[in-house]
């Protein structure tokens, strides 16, 4: 039998709470019953949309070891199982996530940054569980919560963690790296992204470089050295508990520097020197991008004195999670069409990411490529240039045909020669029936934009019209 996560004794110690009943060990911990686990301690966080509370009874129902509830709501539950009564539970979570930190002889990893941190996270994840058990987010909780709920699920036994640290406002990064306490912190890169908050993409770079006040003393920062801000960066990572800065990049003064890197369809080949040494390896998944992040961890993997050609080949394992470039075939009446899902997010960057990755693929005969395009939240004053300027990204993509959802992404539309506009409509769901009878076999379909647009909708869409193509069943695709 697994050591509890959490026992009755260490989740007394905590400030301020006051335990009700039979509250026994904890296996896990959730704020969310539609994947809470039996034996698992509820946290009745408040969210945006939803108040935990209101679903107390319902984790006590999937097997709740207990809840974690306001002190003035304790009242209200005292009938439906062991309660650990606080006066704010989003605080006693970052509590219980701050005592994972301390008792936790982990390594820990913290990376952020405008484009890549999630796919970055992924990669370290998979790269350092090849080291020893390695403790990360399954989705990408990045936020006031996600940090320390995921710090608060760390084992003990973990001997690595990694931490995904998001924002949109200054000062956000600051107090969840202070919980955190990174021994390496990661930033992939500053883009003008969340433009809508900041005066100038300068305060992007320094709300970025809030990371490095969390180092643990003597900690490593692991800058992109092609980067416009990196002296900017090195500046904030120097004023730190920092003991060394490590760059990557393509450039000759990269500590880590990729030589060359063969960007495929579905894979890439790279060849790096790694502070010295030169390794040869294989990514599993395409994106030139997904190649010099991998110089990020690599880095990493050096800083932490690892094995780095273990390191180096443990990538051709990676694959592309839903909404980050994952792909399907899906069945047309007339043959085959591949879809790839890029759909959890959007800015410039990734959009021109996606874009490019887009080129590489090689059309079937009488394919064409589609790119469904929606628009990027958070660019403030610029955002309508930021979606007409993706026109020359969409040209060198070589797609064939564009269909455009939302009122910015109309400039883009506009901005294209006419035997490429497929549709435009003012919302995801509006746009959906157009490529749905749009979409032909032998077509590379590519969908891609902010989350609010949910015009993630799509991908399943065309899932539930088509179905997955025989083959891709055959081959375990999906």
């Amino acid at each position: 039998m697994s050591a509890p996560l959490w026992t009755r004794e260490e989740i007394a110690a905590l400030p301020g709470v006051r335990l009700l009943g039979e509250v026994a060990q904890a296996g896990g911990v959730s704020i969310d019953t539609r994947t809470l686990q039996p034996g698992d301690l509820y946290v009745a966080i408040r969210g945006d949309v939803h108040d935990g509370h209101s679903f107390v009874r319902a984790a006590f129902g999937r097997g709740a070891a207990a809840a974690v509830v306001a002190q003035d709501r304790a009242a209200e539950f005292a009938d439906a199982g062991p309660l650990v009564a606080v006066a704010d539970p989003l605080r006693f979570m970052e509590d219980l996530g701050r005592a994972a930190r301390a008792r936790a002889a982990a390594r820990i990893v913290a990376v952020t940054g405008s484009v890549g941190k999630t796919g970055t996270k992924d990669a370290l994840r998979l790269v350092l569980s090849h080291f020893g058990p390695t403790h990360a987010a399954a989705a990408s909780y990045n936020n006031h919560w996600g940090v320390p709920l995921t710090l608060a699920r760390l084992p003990q036994d973990s001997r690595f963690g990694v931490f995904e640290i998001g924002m949109n406002h200054p000062g956000e990064i600051a107090p969840l790296t202070r919980m955190v306490r990174p021994d390496v912190a990661v930033i992939t890169t500053v883009e003008p992204v969340h433009l809508a908050f900041f005066r100038a993409i300068q305060g992007i770079a320094d709300a970025k470089g809030e990371i490095f006040g969390g180092l643990e003393t003597g900690g490593v920062a692991v800058l992109p050295r092609d980067n416009a801000h990196f002296d900017r960066l090195a500046a904030h990572a120097y004023a730190s508990a920092a003991g060394r800065v490590v760059s990557f990049g393509e450039g000759g003064g990269a500590d880590v520097r990729a030589i060359r890197i063969a960007a495929g369809p579905e894979a890439s080949l790279v060849e790096a020197d790694v502070m010295g040494r030169r390794v040869a390896y294989r990514i599993g998944m395409a994106g030139r991008h997904v190649a010099l992040n991998s110089l990020a961890v690599l880095a990493t993997a050096a800083v932490l004195g690892l094995d780095v050609r273990a390191a180096a080949s443990a990538y051709a394992e990676l694959n592309p999670p839903a909404g980050r470039g994952a792909r399907m075939r899906l069945q047309h009446p007339d043959g085959e069409f591949l879809v790839i899902d890029e759909s959890f997010n959007a800015n410039p960057a990734s959009m021109r990411a996606a874009l490019a990755t887009l080129s590489l693929i090689e059309v079937p005969a009488g394919g064409r490529r589609v790119a469904v395009l929606a628009d990027m939240g958070e660019l403030g004053e610029g955002a309508p240039a930021a979606h007409r300027d993706l026109a020359d990204a969409v040209a060198a993509s070589g797609a064939d045909v564009v269909f455009a959802a939302g009122p910015l992404m109309r400039g883009l539309f506009e901005a294209l020669p006419p035997d490429r506009r497929g549709a435009h409509a003012e919302s995801a769901a509006a746009l959906e029936p157009a490529v749905l009878d749009a979409v032909r076999a032998g077509d590379i379909v590519m969908v891609k934009g902010s989350k609010y647009t949910l015009v993630s909708k799509i991908v399943p869409a065309l899932q539930a019209r088509f179905g997955t193509a025989p083959a891709a069943l055959a081959a375990g695709r999906g």
